[in-house]
């Protein structure tokens, strides 16, 4: 019996990520990028859909694969309600939640749900879902808590990354994710760590608004006298603080590019201004490695890196140097996002997990 096949659909900014798997082996793999303009004649990301519909139907068929084919198509999920990790049947409240994200944020994730439940639509036989959004929210209630009654901590990171990375390392060390603590940091345009504790992420700083250690895009947590200061001095509209915040912080701002690999060749190049700011930043998510080590109560079976910039060693190193007396350290480069879309809805799919229903 032929082993089913899984669609992944993962949108990004200026790229859509589809993925066929054949039961757990890659049978095809696309990273279709969007020229600027292309993308230069859609007012905002709604806009998008169609386009972006049309050309991962277009490379099925230059592929061979017939959309009939798929037992199922998961998407990459939006900016939905806090929900718990799993898989999550596309129904009518995940769609008209992923609109209102979609209006909110103009983040291209919350494409992926729509246009999956669109082809969908004309397959009887393929399942929709979507998994592990960013919004997964296993926080303990006293990681919620900020200071002020006003504000309330959110988790809003990585999830789908940081759960494949976590459950691949159990695997590979022979033991259960659910019984064991580990200590994630992502780090890409965005940087999350998270306090993985028996398969719940129990505390993760919130990557979205830049909360935690500054990133190659992102500010971080600022001074919060001087940022106040700031949005009150009339030199800057909450757009341009928003953009300083989430765009046009961390890297990009001291150094100019959000590209962590230019930085490194700088540094490489005798710029000692770029490796003051590059350490800086490995020393912010030290920082917040060690922060979630209290979360766990010092009781933490592996400190594992991932992401982009996992790829440097220098960054590991240095990383490793100031947290490796705290957990032993194992390095996932890269995202695995496109392999953890297509392995969760293959799990479905064979019945080793259940989908879950969206309210």
């Amino acid at each position: 019996m032929p082993e089913p096949r899984i669609l992944a659909i993962n949108p990004g900014s200026t790229s859509t990520k589809i993925a066929v798997y054949e039961g757990e082996s890659p049978l095809f793999i696309k990273n279709i990028k969007h020229a600027t303009e292309e993308l230069s004649g859609f007012t905002d990301m709604a806009d998008q859909y169609h386009f972006r519909k049309e050309i991962i139907l277009r490379e099925l068929a230059a592929a061979g694969i017939e959309p009939s084919s798929l037992a199922a198509i998961v998407g990459r999920g939006g900016l939905l309600k806090p929900i718990s990790s799993g898989v999550y049947r596309i129904n009518e409240s995940v769609i008209r939640d992923l609109r209102k994200g979609l209006k909110i944020s103009q983040h291209a994730s919350n494409l992926a749900g729509l246009i999956v439940d669109d082809i969908t639509r004309g397959l009887p036989g393929t399942a929709a879902y979507i998994a592990d959004p960013p919004v997964v929210d296993e926080m303990d209630d006293v990681a919620r808590i900020t200071g002020h009654p006003l504000f309330e901590r959110k988790s809003r990171f990585h999830a789908l990354n940081q759960k494949a990375v976590a459950r691949k390392h159990a695997k590979a060390v022979g033991r259960r994710y659910e019984e064991i603590n580990l200590i994630v940091a992502h780090m890409g345009g965005g940087i999350s760590v998270g306090a993985h504790r028996r398969g719940m992420i129990v505390d993760v700083n919130d990557s979205l608004d830049g909360e935690g250690p500054f990133t190659p895009e992102r500010s971080g947590t600022l001074p919060a006298g001087e940022l106040a200061a700031l949005c009150f001095s009339g030199a800057y509209t909450h757009d341009e603080v928003k953009k300083m915040l989430t765009g046009k912080g961390g890297l990009t701002a001291y150094l100019g590019t959000n590209d962590a690999r230019e930085v490194e060749e700088r540094i490489s190049a005798g710029d000692d201004r770029a490796r003051l700011i590059m350490d800086a930043m490995i020393y912010q998510v030290s920082k917040e490695i060690g922060a979630m080590f209290t979360v766990l109560k010092g009781n933490a079976d592996a400190i594992i890196l991932t992401g982009g910039i996992a790829y440097n060693n220098r960054t590991n190193d240095a990383i490793i140097e100031r947290v490796g007396k705290l957990a032993p350290v194992s390095i996932y480069p890269g995202e695995d996002e496109m392999e953890a879309l297509a392995l969760n809805g293959l799990m479905v799919v064979r019945g080793e997990i259940t989908a879950k229903e969206y309210r």
